[in-house]
């Protein structure tokens, strides 16, 4: 038998086991921030994993950690006064809390990149769009100036801009807003990254330039096989965009679901407020008007250590055991995590 028939059912077995594994992984992550304040606990053991090829959607509220998770990830937590006191982050297998700058750098925009919600705050405003598409090209992939501007003008066809070769010399303010957003997806995308973070990256615009910004990064996704991490409070954009949806809590993650699950049957209070404060508009005759569900209370401090479930104190199902001891996140159906003492009760909260 030759050498190569020897190797082939290890090599496949290998090359199996290595697309089965997760993408990435954080575990148990732990980002606090130190300040004159007190520590604040940002986000206080947060775990999920991304699969190849997956869109993952983080929802909850604003302050409830999912930014500053996704900065962890990317190694732009501000230190001081923020740092990564505990947990893990693997992506393909590689620890990256601790790794130096230097590996960093080399990883964040060519392997793992980012779209934030703003391309105003993020675009250089003194710099051509066409320079910011090449500038990562010649960084990570080490083209020339020529073969970088050819790519920046094959990301602005990619990402449905017309006119591309003229674009590349307009700056970010001759642009409107959803064409800005289309230069952030095509800088994200450029040197075709393993994963792409988009944060809130359509909270900006107006609905029909949000629906088809949706719509482009569903596209690009398939035709590059990306895997993505949606953040997002609003639950809209997450029922029509992922396939397993993560909901955080004042810095915790409170349950994990397939989409489709977690609109069927969700098993947090939480996540029931959520989905309550969600307009809703139904064929037929005109519904009567009633006032949307509203969670009352705030987010706990995140300054202060919780004992118990940090919902418990907004929640009309807590009882004295979920205000004492904090309830560990159980799989309550296939796929469906929830931590919650009462998830069997979860859709018998009340709001408003």
């Amino acid at each position: 038998m030759s050498a190569l028939s020897e190797n082939a059912p290890s090599d496949v077995a290998g090359s199996a086991a290595a697309a089965a594994e997760p993408l990435l992984v954080v575990d148990d992550l732990k980002t606090w921030f130190f300040t004159r304040d007190g520590i604040l606990r940002a986000v206080d053991g947060l775990s999920y994993h991304l699969k190849r090829g997956e869109t993952l959607g983080v929802v909850g509220e604003s302050g409830c950690g999912k930014s500053v998770g996704a900065l962890s990830i990317l190694g732009l937590v501000p230190m001081p006064p923020g740092r990564i006191v505990g947990g893990s982050i693997r992506f393909r297998g590689r620890e990256l809390v601790g790794l130096d700058e230097p590996s960093m750098r080399a990883i964040r925009g060519n392997e793992i990149s980012v779209i934030f919600q703003e391309p105003m705050t993020s675009l250089n405003p003194v710099m051509p769009v066409g320079k910011q598409i090449a500038e990562p090209l010649m960084l990570h992939q080490g083209l020339s100036r020529r073969a970088a501007n050819d790519r920046a003008a094959a990301m602005l066809d990619l990402v449905r801009i017309p006119d591309a070769r003229r674009r590349l010399s307009e700056y970010p303010h001759q642009l409107s807003g959803g064409t800005r957003q289309r230069i952030m997806i095509a800088i994200a995308l450029a040197c075709r990254p393993d994963i792409l973070i988009a944060d809130e990256p359509t909270t900006a615009l107006d609905v029909t330039i949000q629906a088809q910004i949706l719509r482009l990064l569903r596209q690009l996704q398939r035709e590059l096989a990306t895997s993505v991490v949606l953040i997002s409070h609003n639950l809209a954009v997450i029922a029509e965009s992922v396939e397993r949806v993560v909901v955080m809590y004042a810095g915790r993650k409170v349950e994990e679901a397939p989409v489709s699950q977690l609109f069927r049957r969700p098993r947090h209070p939480y996540t029931v407020g959520l989905l309550g404060s969600v307009p809703s508009i139904e064929r037929g005759a005109p519904r009567p008007k009633t006032r949307l569900a509203e969670i009352p209370g705030m987010l706990p401090a995140l300054s202060e250590a919780i004992r118990g479930c940090a919902f418990a104190p907004r929640c009309s199902l807590a009882t004295e055991e979920c205000r004492s001891a904090p309830p560990p996140l159980t799989e309550q159906a296939a796929g469906h995590h929830a931590a919650c003492w009462h998830s069997e009760r979860a859709t018998e909260v009340t709001y408003g």
